[in-house]
């Protein structure tokens, strides 16, 4: 309620930012149609500056890069602000398996690290827990936090800037994320909130950017078009407290080598489908989320423990694949009301997506060589269906079933996989003369 509450002041701009919409869904559609372009104009860009340019296949080869970076340089502690396409590649439990320490600097990774949690919301990770929880959190938790430290929020924020300040003063390693990347310039933008991005990207020795393939954009011109809607559609604001830019290295001035690894992860296959390719557009602005009343509902563990909401339902399942359950589910996790698409700031027709995905669910169970017990049910039902003798054969037989087991002109249980439908809800009873019946008698 509070994120809806917050849109109030970008919504008092109607012509602005529907102007601004209109601009951002054409660049990010532009980019994508010539990703290959940008990709390579990035690469030689980034080189060109000093820094070293990565290409990662899957998250497995993410990790192998990243993990080979730290490991070549000695360090045994790593300094990590808050990244999606990080947790997405599975960097942080990669990294502790191989004897790497990850500190996690921002306040709602902190929290959710300390906690043992999934984050649930983009843009808050720490959204499911209130301040006298997090104050209950610090002081079990957290090294050197004050025994009376109140649950003041920003008595909370200075409990863990004091914890992290000596941790980004000794660091030599970062890994962040970027939230663009300027293919004319070599550039790495990352927006945030509380500005220990911005820490990890100026103190360390070597800074590791890791950046999935679809947040490239032709030129810095158009950074300036998404910074204007980011953080609008994000919290209502006109401005993010915190942008830093950063391309290659400079002598004397931050990392003295900067590695950007580039990761696909299915993002390429996303991209070859002319519908889903609309999910690339994203800018991960989690107004889709402050929206869903399905979200509202069930949070974010339901949908993974990367992108929550309507954007994880649209974007997972392409990125991991609709064949396992977990995965397969996810499209259908949505009412279809649209609010999503309302309050999109590229305009993404997330509904349309989600639909289409579900077709995609379909089509690849058709193709296992057991079908489910639904694909068998539905077959059957087809086949019944598809002539009139065996449909109306099965209506008579299933009606004199359905009035057996009603009660007080209610079937409350039905047998088999039917069950699923009468766990939360009766059927009325069948009458016992059917319309057909009733027609022709009359």
């Amino acid at each position: 309620a509070a994120a809806r509450d917050g849109a109030a002041p970008a919504a008092a701009e109607p012509a602005t930012l529907e102007v601004l919409r209109d601009a951002g869904r054409a660049l990010r559609d532009a980019a994508l149609l010539d990703l290959d372009t940008h990709l390579e104009r990035l690469e030689r860009a980034v080189t060109e500056a000093g820094g070293t340019v990565h290409w990662a296949v899957d998250a497995a080869d993410a990790r192998r890069i990243v993990t080979g970076l730290v490991r070549a340089t000695g360090a045994r502690e790593v300094l990590r602000a808050p990244s999606a396409t990080v947790r997405e590649a599975g960097l942080p439990d990669a990294l502790a398996r191989a004897g790497v320490t990850v500190r996690a600097t921002g306040l709602g990774d902190l929290v959710v690290r300390l906690g043992e949690d999934a984050p649930s919301h983009l843009a808050s990770p720490a959204l499911h827990r209130d301040r006298a929880q997090v104050r209950e959190l610090f002081l079990r938790a957290l090294p050197g936090a004050p025994p009376d430290l109140p649950d003041d929020p920003a008595a909370l924020a200075g409990a863990a800037r004091a914890h992290l300040r000596d941790r980004f003063t000794g660091a030599r390693v970062a890994l962040t994320g970027a939230t663009f990347l300027a293919a004319d310039t070599g550039t790495a933008v990352l927006a945030e909130s509380g500005g220990e991005g911005r820490m990890c990207v100026t103190l360390p020795d070597t800074l590791i950017t890791v950046a999935g393939i679809d947040k490239v954009v032709p030129s810095w011109t158009d950074v300036e078009v998404l910074l204007q809607l980011l953080p609008r559609a994000s919290t209502g604001d006109r401005m993010t407290p915190y942008v830093s830019a950063w391309t290659g290295v400079h002598r004397g001035d931050g990392p003295r080598a900067f590695h950007l690894v580039l990761l696909d992860n299915g993002r390429t296959a996303a991209l070859a489908d002319e519908v889903g390719r609309a999910a690339l557009r994203c800018i991960r602005c989690s107004a889709c989320l402050n929206v869903c009343p399905v979200y509202e509902r069930t949070g974010g563990g339901p949908y993974g423990p990367v992108y929550p909401g309507p954007v994880g339902a649209m974007l997972t399942p392409q990125l991991r694949g609709v064949e396992s359950a977990a995965n397969a589910s996810l499209p259908f996790a949505s009412t279809l009301c649209g609010a999503c698409t309302d309050v999109c700031p590229v305009r993404i027709d997330i509904p349309e997506v989600l639909v289409h995905l579900r077709g995609a669910v379909v089509e690849s169970r058709r193709a296992r060589p057991v079908p489910t017990p639904e694909l068998v049910l539905m077959r059957g039902l087809a086949w019944t269906m598809g002539d009139a003798r065996r449909y109306r054969l099965a209506v008579r037989r299933g009606t004199r079933w359905a009035r057996l087991l009603s009660r007080g002109g209610r079937v409350r249980r039905l047998p088999g996989l039917l069950g699923k439908w009468t766990e939360a809800r009766d059927v009325p009873a069948p009458p016992a003369r059917s319309f057909r019946d009733w027609w022709e008698r009359r």
